[in-house]
């Protein structure tokens, strides 16, 4: 799996995360770059592929214009630990049914700590997947997005602490499936989803079976709630809104986010503008709609450097802002047939009249690639020639302050 950050095209200077072996060399590899001659081919990926590369960030098409990947809301080296101790701890539960608590809140505080000095970036497409390890990835993702939420619902922070530790253990359950059903490659039968719908309990009874687990029966309803929905068509009790625990309410946002925006054996990964559809039209009613609207304020639906066709030709993403995601900075550099202009111009979609209607199709894979070959120009170039410009006028590229906060019911 090959994935950019934003939705450049294939590239000359590309990041490298290397996952050829268990988690704990993922942290021994880390982040390396990698300089490569001519074109990304299938040929070349292929070879990445054969010596143990199975992931690449996009930096720019052009080795003169590196620019660096958006800021995350937590760090990699935090991220990686993270996904290596979930990963020892579902080891640990199946093979004994005990937990590492220290370490688990180890790297709760760590993450939390990262979130809190961080607390000013919008949640961007910068996380680490992989197939043969997605409920460990995932895992953790859903315990950053469930604290970032914490955060903006005003929680204390020992309770943002418990509701990451929830998010981290919410799948525990998937421990008593086998991986045949976890890693199948297209849609499960009804006898395998009957099994996948018992592991919310199963978790859940794993949970109060530990012993030294802080406020494990809040822990135990985030795991056994959090596919549950607020109009009651989830499972596995079918229980409403009311009955829902309210950490609960906001884990199941942040688990079908990251599941919508994660490749799987079956199915692509979304784009976060497609993600914020099903969720919002597609599944609604589903979501606490507070927490939703409160979410989807913080995560770049168009992430930086992210290429959109409008209503008033090809743009490339400059920035979004804290409670205006859908309608972010644009530099537009192509009319709608895809000829260059001779001059670029910024808009804020968001002072635009139907700012966020005049997105029409986000550019991907080999659409994108095809584009941009023909354009013959890195769109990434005018991205950091605006940067250059606003650093020299002493203007600072960034979102509010302050993002906005949810009540939390």
């Amino acid at each position: 799996m090959l994935q950019g950050r934003g939705n450049y095209a294939s590239t000359s200077c590309i990041e490298i995360k290397r996952r050829d072996g268990p988690w704990t060399e993922l942290v021994q590899y880390g982040r390396r770059e990698l300089s490569c001659q001519g074109p990304v081919t299938i040929d070349y990926i292929r070879k990445l592929r054969q010596i143990g590369i199975q992931s690449v960030t996009v930096t720019s098409m052009d080795p003169a214009y590196k620019l660096p990947p958006p800021p995350d809301v937590i760090e990699e080296k935090t991220r990686i630990n993270a996904i290596s101790t979930v990963y020892n701890t579902f080891q640990s539960i199946e093979e004994n049914g005990t937990l590492d608590t220290t370490a688990l809140q180890r790297v709760t505080d760590s993450i939390v700590f990262d979130l809190f000095e961080n607390r000013n970036n919008l949640v961007q497409l910068t996380d680490i997947r992989a197939h043969d390890a997605y409920t460990f990835a995932h895992s953790v993702n859903v315990a950053v997005l469930s604290a970032m939420m914490g955060m903006l619902c005003h929680m204390p922070r020992d309770e943002i602490s418990l509701i990451t530790l929830g998010g981290l253990l919410h799948d525990l359950g998937k421990v008593d499936v086998s991986s045949a059903i976890l890693t199948k490659n297209r849609g499960l039968s009804d006898r395998e989803f009957k099994i996948m719908k018992k592991h919310p309990l199963d978790g859940s009874r794993r949970i109060l079976n530990v012993s030294d687990l802080p406020k494990k029966s809040i822990l135990a309803a985030i795991a056994a709630q959090h596919h549950e929905h607020i109009d009651g068509s989830g499972y596995p009790n079918g229980i409403t809104g009311n009955e829902m625990h309210r950490y609960a309410k906001i884990t199941a946002i942040a688990d079908v986010y990251d599941a919508l925006t994660s490749e799987r054996p079956y199915k692509k990964a979304y784009m976060p503008n497609i993600a914020y559809n099903i969720m919002h039209n597609i599944n609604k009613g589903q979501f606490d709609q507070d927490l939703l609207d409160t979410f989807f304020n913080n995560v770049a639906l168009y992430p930086e450097g992210a290429v959109l066709k409008t209503t008033f030709g090809f743009a490339v993403v400059k920035e979004s802002k804290f409670g205006r995601t859908t309608t972010p900075i644009i530099i537009l550099f192509a009319d709608t047939n895809g000829k260059l202009l001779n001059e670029r111009s910024v808009i804020d979609l968001y002072e635009t009249p139907n700012g966020a209607k005049s997105i029409q199709v986000v550019p991907t894979g080999n659409e994108l690639y095809h584009f941009i070959h023909e354009l013959g120009v890195d769109p990434s170039y005018y991205l950091e020639e605006e940067r250059k410009k606003d650093a020299a006028a002493g203007i600072k590229s960034s979102g509010v302050t302050t993002a906005p906060r949810a009540k939390l019911s």
